[in-house]
Formats: structure tokens, C-alpha cells, sequence
């Protein structure tokens, strides 16, 4: 069964040749951090080939050359690796609808499926950062005074900073909201919540 406690979770990002796996776009990186009781306790990052060239615009924005994808591993054997570290944890991304088609698709290729459910760190901060500049993950970095020692785009670090905004946003919502057990299921009703109707989600919620 899932882990349904919202601090035991696996936190994941994907770096890839493209935004769509659905017109071909492959995987090219995969960083992730476990966290259980809000402590990060193991971490994951691997590169992976996929199986032809990435593009400049990608090499540029991402700073993965197609040198450093010659000598990585497959995407399928990599993926096999990291479907044994998630288990049947729960997930969680910023942006989580990008990551989620990726991990599909990958999976998909090794016919592997997981249990557990996504939760997203960019629908969440649109409901209770309702002051934030935008809701991209280096925004929020600095609007909740994040320390940050790393590229962003590369998918250990932008797992790491995300792992780091979710502690803190579960902290925001226990202090502003007196939540004392924010479970899984709360942070996906959350994400279909107006923000016109959040604070008083939160504020009724038992």
C-alpha cells in the first residue's frame, strides 16, 4: 500500500530532451530525495542515455552534454533502479504533471508500475504563497529565503530545493492553520481548492 503520510515520500525530478514523451521526447536525468518524518534520509541521481543526441538548446539549458550521456546507462536500466528506491512511496515534484508524464512513459517502456500517488509542490504554493511573485521553483526559493548551493535545471538540485520548499510549506500550513497531521489526502484535496476558498479549506479541515 501507499505510504498516506505526507512527510514519507519520495521527491523527484526528471531533466529530458524535450517538454512531451508523447511526441518522442526521452528522459535524460533523474534526481530524487526520500524524506520520512520530514528528515531526508537517502537520495538518487543518475544520468541516462537516451538512445540518440540531445539538442544544443537543451545542452545549454540544462549544462548535460551528449559526452556525458555517451557513457551513462540506458534509460531502462536506470529506471529499473529507480523504481527499486521509490517502492510504493508516495511522489511529489514541482510541476508535477511534467515529471509524472516522463516517469510514465519510462516506466511504461520496462513495463513497471508504481503505487503511489502524486502530490505537486507548484499547486500547493498557488494556494497558500498567494503573494509570491510566481510560482516557479527559484521564485519561490527566494521568497521563502531558501538557502541554494547548485545549478537549477539539474535534476538532483531541483529535486533538493524542491524537498526543502515542501518542508517548509507543510511548516507554514501547520503554524497558520494549527494542522497537526497533514496527511497525503489533504495536500490533493488542496490542489483542487480555490484560492479564493483555501484558507477556509484549511482552517475546517479535521
Amino acid at each position: 500500500m501507499p505510504n498516506l503520510n505526507a512527510n514519507s515520500i519520495v521527491v523527484l525530478d526528471f531533466e529530458t530532451t524535450g517538454l512531451s514523451p508523447q511526441q518522442g521526447d526521452r528522459a535524460i536525468e533523474i534526481g530524487a530525495v526520500k524524506i520520512c518524518d520530514g528528515v531526508v534520509v537517502d537520495s538518487f541521481q543518475e544520468l541516462m542515455n537516451p538512445g540518440r543526441p540531445i539538442s544544443t538548446f537543451i545542452a545549454e539549458y540544462t549544462g548535460i552534454t551528449n559526452a556525458m550521456l555517451r557513457t551513462a546507462a540506458p534509460c531502462a536500466e536506470v529506471m529499473a533502479r529507480f523504481a527499486d528506491f521509490i517502492g510504493d512511496d508516495n511522489l511529489l515534484a514541482h510541476n508535477a504533471s511534467f515529471d509524472k508524464k516522463f516517469l510514465d512513459a519510462e516506466f511504461a517502456r520496462i513495463d513497471h508500475n508504481y503505487a503511489g500517488e502524486f502530490a505537486c509542490t507548484l499547486l500547493t504554493s498557488r494556494r497558500i504563497y498567494q503573494d509570491a511573485p510566481n510560482h516557479k521553483l527559484g521564485t519561490l526559493v527566494n521568497y521563502k529565503n531558501l538557502a541554494e548551493d547548485g545549478a537549477f535545471h539539474r535534476a538532483l538540485f531541483d529535486a533538493q530545493m524542491t524537498t526543502k520548499l515542501w518542508l517548509v510549506m507543510l511548516d507554514d500550513m501547520r503554524n497558520t492553520y494549527q494542522l497537526n497531521n497533514i496527511e497525503f489526502s489533504l495536500i490533493k484535496q488542496l490542489a483542487k481548492t480555490s484560492k479564493a476558498n483555501t484558507s477556509r479549506f484549511l482552517s475546517n479541515y479535521q
